[in-house]
Order: structure tokens, then C-alpha cells, then sequence
């Protein structure tokens, strides 16, 4: 046992009304949590946070607890707050590693999931152990979404999600990778071949351009292509980030840890207005990135980057940079939402009724490509929302 651990679940007041709780998108029973983990039922606490969030493995590790859990602890007025993701993520790395799961009984009905990011995989998990045959569709030869593809290795170890796909596979769900629904193959198709419901969890994964001169150039690249497989780029000794987000912190992040000798995050307004949590941005200032604030990239040569100072008058200035990564935001990728004919809204997001269900009979979602860019553990919130919904409209077609 992890004396480490112990001490900080023994800082938990224990409160009758954990104010942690009603800060979590997901409802996780902290304080029961760490009360029967101090009492010695830790696979029974494990149990339940899988129960209550199938990624509480992953979440316990890249959710931004400041913001969440640890942000509504009460002993935050003395700068203490419990260190939840810790504790959680000890519990949660047990239960994986000590239980056997078991493939459920078949109820007849099949449901496909397109796209493998925290929506599509939470979905899986509640639906699989109804008893649902599931197919889970992947562009990509690995599965995972922004699990896999944009979180860094040095915030998430992928063996931990290897860990949980196995787990998948156990319960009888089905991986088709390197495929795209809507290109290849379509929801059509999906509902022709015996599928009761098909739920859409894509992601939002198409850059967003700055639209300035110099885009195209051969040493700028986008954040969200980067982080795919950051070990192929060669960056040179400095790189320039366009962007402050929390994607853009990763991105700073990683580009450290691939030998960039001088990283440098700019930003058109300043540090107050920054975008990414406040944790994201420390560290990545612990690990020696560096802030340009109040500039704004107007045209990137093939030495860098020309600014604009926004906090003063028709001023500009150079940077210097062998790459420049653009970091500002992401849109959806249409293809499937078009060739299946479900309703958009003006930023190209899914629309949805209350039960989760777009404008195609059928058809669900939720994630990124309903919310836009969002947390994993609200992605999973929504997704047990959508599970439900699910059930419920395949158990009426009976």
C-alpha cells in the first residue's frame, strides 16, 4: 500500500455535503470513495467508480481537478484541497488490474459506435454490459481519439488505455479500424445490416486556419497533426506556438521534450485572458516555456514569424523560429454528419433533442462534435446521458 496515498485520503474532512461531488461532471462519489478505501475496500471502491465512469482510470489523470473536484474542496480556503485525482486514480489502477471482466449475455440487439474517443469508448463500456453487441468504427489503425492522439505520453501512459481497450474486448465489443464511416461505408449501410442505433462520437479533429500569409509554408504544422506523432517532426532548436489553449500547452510541452532548445507560446492578449487552466500553463512555465504576450501573428516567413503588438499602435516586430505550430482551435470534420444528412448548427456541431438523438431517427451522440472541444470526463457525462437514451429507444422497438 502507498503510505503517500493513505496520508492524502486522510486529509479528506470527510463532509457530510461534499462540495467536490457537485463539482464533478460526472457525479463521482468522492467522499464515499475514500471513506471505503481507508476502511480496506478498495476493490469495492474501484467497483464503483467504474460503475459511475468507465475512464475514472483515465480521468483520475488528465481531468482538470483544479477546475472540478479539487476546485470546490473546502479546505481550498487554506490551499490544501484533498488531492482527489490521486487517490481516485490509485483505486481506479487496481480495479484494472485485479478484476476479470466477463462477456454478458447477448440481448439480440446491435448497436455501432463511430469514433473511439472518450464518448464512443464510455458508451461501449455502459452499453456492452447490457448485454448490446457492439461494433466500434476508427479511422485510425489505433483506437482511442484524443485519448490516444492528443493527449502527451507525460500526461497520460498509453499502456493505461491499452490496459482498458483489452477490457473492452473482454466484454465481446468488436474494433473495424482504419475505416471511415461516410466515406466508405455509411449509417445506411449501418441500419441495412441489423444495427438498432448508431451513436456518433467523431470528435472535432480539422485544424483551424489562421488565414495569414505563410500558412502553408513547409515549417508550420497544427497543433492537432503534431501531437499525433510528435517523434517525426524534426522542430529545430526553436519553435513558436501560435495559440494559448490547453492544447497549446501540450503542444509547448512536448515540443520541450523533443529537444526544442527555446519554446515560445504567443498570445494576442495577456496572461489574465489565457484560454488554458491555470495548472496547464505553470507547468508548462516549469518546464521552460517561454510567453510573448500582446502579439499577433500577421505573416510567418520562412524565418519566422511577423507580429503586430495588440497593446499598442501600428507597431510590429519579428520572432525568429525553424517551426511554428498553430495552436487555435479545431472544427468539425463533416463528412459523416453530411453524406448522413443530420442537422448541424452554424459551427458545425451535431444538434441533438433531449434524448441525445440528432434529427436521423436513430442516430445519437455526443462529445466533442456536439460540445465542441470539451473535457474527457464531461464527454463521458453526456455520453451516460446518451447510454440511457439509447436503451430506452431500442427496448421500444420491441
Amino acid at each position: 500500500m502507498n503510505k503517500y496515498t493513505i496520508d492524502l485520503a486522510n486529509s479528506c474532512l470527510g463532509c457530510k455535503k461534499p462540495s467536490c461531488e457537485k463539482g464533478c461532471p460526472v457525479g463521482t462519489p468522492i467522499e464515499t470513495m475514500i471513506r471505503m478505501f481507508l476502511s480496506g475496500q478498495i476493490a469495492e471502491a474501484g467497483k464503483m467508480l467504474f460503475e459511475n465512469n468507465p475512464l475514472s482510470v483515465i480521468c483520475s489523470l488528465v481531468c482538470p481537478h483544479e477546475k472540478h473536484c479539487e476546485g470546490h474542496c473546502v479546505l481550498n480556503k487554506k490551499k490544501t484541497a484533498v488531492s482527489v485525482g490521486a487517490i481516485e486514480h490509485y483505486i481506479s489502477d487496481f480495479y484494472m488490474n485485479s478484476t476479470e471482466f466477463t462477456k454478458p449475455e447477448y440481448n439480440g440487439h446491435n448497436v455501432a459506435i463511430i469514433g473511439s474517443g472518450p464518448a464512443g469508448i464510455s458508451l461501449a463500456f455502459i452499453l456492452a454490459a447490457k448485454g448490446y453487441g457492439i461494433t466500434m468504427y476508427d479511422g485510425q489503425s489505433k483506437i482511442g481519439g484524443v485519448l490516444r492522439y492528443g493527449i502527451p505520453d507525460f500526461r497520460l501512459d498509453k499502456n493505461v488505455l491499452d490496459r482498458l481497450i483489452k477490457k473492452l474486448k473482454t466484454l465481446g465489443v468488436k474494433i473495424r479500424r482504419n475505416i471511415m464511416i461516410g466515406k466508405h461505408i455509411t449509417v445506411d449501410d449501418l441500419f441495412r445490416d441489423g444495427f438498432k442505433a448508431v451513436f456518433v462520437s467523431i470528435g472535432i479533429n480539422i485544424p483551424k486556419k489562421l488565414d495569414i500569409k505563410g500558412e502553408s509554408l513547409g515549417h508550420v504544422h497544427f497543433a492537432v497533426n503534431y501531437l499525433k506523432e510528435p517523434s517525426v517532426y524534426d522542430l529545430g532548436n526553436k519553435v513558436v506556438i501560435l495559440g494559448a489553449g490547453n492544447v497549446a500547452m501540450d503542444v509547448a510541452r512536448t515540443a520541450v521534450r523533443n529537444r526544442a532548445k527555446e519554446v515560445i507560446v504567443m498570445y494576442r492578449k495577456g496572461e489574465e485572458n489565457i484560454p488554458a487552466e491555470k495548472h496547464e500553463i505553470e507547468c508548462a512555465k516549469i518546464d521552460g516555456v517561454k510567453f510573448h504576450f500582446y502579439k499577433e501573428a500577421i505573416e510567418i516567413t520562412d524565418d519566422g514569424v511577423i507580429y503586430k503588438k495588440t497593446d499598442t499602435e501600428d507597431e510590429t516586430g519579428f520572432e525568429s523560429a525553424n517551426t511554428i505550430i498553430i495552436s487555435i482551435s479545431q472544427n468539425p470534420n463533416d463528412i459523416l454528419v453530411k453524406n448522413a444528412k443530420i442537422d448541424v448548427n452554424e459551427k458545425g456541431l451535431v444538434n441533438l433533442d433531449e434524448k441525445g438523438m440528432t434529427s436521423r431517427k436513430g442516430v445519437f451522440s455526443a462529445g466533442d462534435i456536439v460540445t465542441g472541444a470539451r473535457t474527457v470526463v464531461e464527454a463521458v457525462a453526456l455520453s451516460k446521458k446518451v447510454a440511457i437514451s439509447i436503451d430506452e429507444y431500442i427496448q421500444s422497438l420491441d
